[in-house]
């Protein structure tokens, strides 16, 4: 039988080899710049419009 090797996972945000301690990221820094994109809305999750109120009203 042939030996597979592990596969190796990359940073999701620079592609370099993943590092345990900050998965799925590499580094820190890497880390940093994709919460960065997530609280200045660099990334959403498509949605429709909200569902009308009940009471018809609008507030």
């Amino acid at each position: 039988m042939s030996e597979q090797q592990p596969e190796t996972r990359k940073c999701a945000v620079c592609g370099k080899p993943q590092d345990a301690a900050y998965r799925p990221f590499c580094s820190k820094r890497c880390a940093d710049i994709d919460l960065g994109r997530w609280l200045k809305e660099g990334y959403s999750i498509p949605g429709g419009e909200p569902p009308p109120d009940e009471g018809g009203e609008e507030s």
